[in-house]
């Protein structure tokens, strides 16, 4: 064990950067690869040297570009709302997180002493942001045909499963017009956090009509996703107001339960169930982990 107590295996070893080009099946020039990899926070310490945040801001345009295309020619019977949503779900910060983690990017990313300490290298906003470094040296080294190809190696999986994700997509938009179908109000956050800094964690309560929905994650738009999730599933296991299953319910005077807090004005429960003064209970309404939908080819969305 080294000198200051701590594991050796604390941080990722520096990897080789030409196993990086070779999983990514592309060659860049030495000097401009390192450029996509170096963090602002290495950048600072080694004097103010480039950082890759120019690259970053190029790929991102270059990602958006060649998946708005493919989700275009794909689906030519969608319209721009449902392509948008593949679209965001696909070139999301976690998504791409989920990308570098397969590339095991963490152990190739310059990183200050500071971001080191507090494991940058796993951080999904530092992961996603290099991801599209890479995808903008790739632009400038070879031209779109070249970028084009090594986006679709990347992200083409979680492209496919956005298709299939429907409401998952975008909790957030999704509750929203399942709360105007319904004829209630837009939906209405707050949000919490706690923690340090390098280690925030945010808690979301969402109320939508008479449900209510709680989530959690590391930043405040997973939290709230998370939330309008499970607030969604409760939503759905209601009777749509003026049908047959409606006649004679009153959601007004319910209550509305999440992790067993009790909530006035409410008519349905997020812990799978839905209930109505004369309208029964309404089952399935599932529950939702707590972290903002991410594209797991294999499984759908993780959180």
């Amino acid at each position: 064990m080294p000198a200051n107590g701590k594991s050796a295996a604390a941080t990722p070893k520096r990897s080789e950067p030409a196993a990086l080009l070779e999983k990514l099946g592309v060659h860049l020039d030495p000097e401009l690869l390192v450029l996509a990899l170096t963090h602002r926070s290495f950048a600072h310490e080694a004097g103010g040297i480039p950082t890759n945040e120019r690259l970053e801001f190029l790929g991102d345009t270059v990602l958006g570009l060649v998946v708005t295309e493919a989700l275009y020619r794909r689906h030519p019977e969608l319209p721009e709302g449902e392509l948008a949503k593949m679209r965001a779900a696909t070139v999301s910060q976690r998504s791409l997180a989920e990308v570098a983690r397969e590339l095991g990017l963490g152990g190739y990313i310059l990183l200050g002493k500071g971001e080191m300490r507090t494991r940058g290298f796993e951080k999904d906003s530092i992961l996603s942001d290099t991801v599209e470094a890479l995808i903008g040296a790739t632009y400038l080294s070879h031209g779109l045909e070249v970028a084009r190809e090594l986006v679709h190696r990347l992200v083409d999986a979680r492209l496919l499963a956005a298709e299939q994700l429907g409401a998952a997509l975008d909790w957030k938009t999704s509750l929203q017009e399942a709360t105007a179908e319904r004829g209630f109000p837009p939906p209405v956050y707050h949000v919490d956090a706690e923690g340090p800094e390098h280690a925030r964690q945010f808690h979301a309560q969402v109320t939508a009509g008479p449900v209510m929905g709680l989530g959690h994650g590391t930043a405040k738009k997973h939290a709230e996703q998370a939330a309008a999730a499970e607030a969604y599933r409760a939503l759905q296991a209601l009777p749509l107001v003026g049908t047959a299953e409606a006649d004679g319910a009153v959601l007004a005077d319910g209550v509305a339960e999440a992790g067993g807090t009790a909530v006035p004005d409410g008519g349905a429960r997020v812990d799978g169930t839905a209930e109505a003064h004369g309208a029964g209970e309404a089952h399935g309404a599932g529950e939702a982990d707590g972290d903002a939908p991410a594209l797991d080819p294999a499984e759908g969305p993780v959180a």
